[in-house]
Parts: structure tokens; sequence; C-alpha cells
């Protein structure tokens, strides 16, 4: 077994900040994507070469669930006690994240697409050993 299966996310914590979104694992310790999102409409298309890791966020803004997309280094233990979930696709292949947000694997590039019913937020980041990129995904109609 080489540890990357895709693993089901829980439920973390989620508070939205001025200088970006802070997200708390299950096993208590805080990640903080840092800047304001830049808003992006759905379908939105990742950027070859970086991870990207998808925030969907309830409501109330408070709690949500986060994913991991196509990554391939961390251990599907070491995820599975932090509460995030992973997702792996192989070209055109779709998934559902979370109801509403879907991904389809496109090879180099991955679209996340955002249904305009989806009651909560979606953030996106996007990141590398160099830079940091997020997103907020808006339906195209909205």
């Amino acid at each position: 077994m080489d540890g990357f299966e895709e693993v089901a996310p829980d439920t973390l914590s989620v508070e939205l900040l001025d200088e970006g979104v802070a997200v708390e694992y299950t096993d208590g310790r805080e990640i903080l994507y840092r800047g304001v999102p830049t808003v992006a409409e759905s379908p939105y298309q990742t950027t070859p070469g970086k991870d990207t890791h998808v925030l969907v966020v309830d409501e109330s803004e408070t709690s949500g669930v986060l994913l991991y997309v196509n990554e391939r280094r961390t251990d599907a233990a070491i995820l599975e006690g932090t509460g995030v979930g992973r997702v792996l696709l192989d070209a055109d292949e779709q998934t559902t994240l979370f109801p509403g947000v879907t991904v389809r694997g496109g090879g180099l590039r991955d679209e996340i697409v955002v249904e305009s019913d989806l009651s909560g937020r979606v953030f996106v980041s996007e990141e590398d050993q160099f830079s940091e990129h997020s997103y907020e995904l808006v339906p195209a109609d909205h």
C-alpha cells in the first residue's frame, strides 16, 4: 500500500479573518490561508504544478470541509488524523467534493465547479514552495 488513497474529510472549525481564512484541524492544530481571497467565477481552472486545497464553508461560516485535490505527498493516515480529505482524479474523471461543488480532473489542470444553489462559500488555495494564492469561487450567474 502506497498510502496515497482517497480520504473522506471531517467537519473542521473555520474562521474568516481580515488576514485570511483560519482552519482548525481535528488534532487541534491551526492553519491560516493568508490574504483576502480573490473572487473568481466558476468554473475555475487550477494552475498547473500547484497544490490545490478546496475549503467548502457552510452558511454559518464557522465550519467546513477541506480537501486536497490530486495531492500525493501526504500519507493517508496523516490526513485522517487532521480531518483533511483527499480526492485523486484521472484526466476527465469527475467527483463531488460537497453537494453543489464538483471537481473534474484534467491532467495538468483541474476544474472546480460551484453550483448556483450552494448555500455556503468555496475557497481554493493554490500553493507551491514559492507562493500561495487564494480564491473565493462564485457561480457564474451570481
